[in-house]
């Protein structure tokens, strides 16, 4: 793992959360925060974007101007 994801790591093990509780109160599948988490998803778009981006693993995506 990276250095982001190993911090998103300790910041949930120091705040008492487990994955599968921050997932569920988010919306999301356990399973999927795991694989972004771990990094066996590269995150691109949709769900694991999401995630990534809740995370703080990736940063907040600017608005494309029209």
């Amino acid at each position: 793992m990276d250095d982001s994801r190993n911090q998103v790591a300790q910041m949930m093990n120091a705040q008492g959360v487990s994955v599968k509780e921050w997932a569920e109160a988010r919306g999301f599948n356990p399973r999927t925060v795991y694989a972004v988490i771990h990094g066996r998803l590269k995150c691109k778009r949709g769900i694991s974007h999401r995630i990534a981006v809740e995370l703080g693993i990736k940063a907040k995506p600017q608005k494309i101007a029209a």
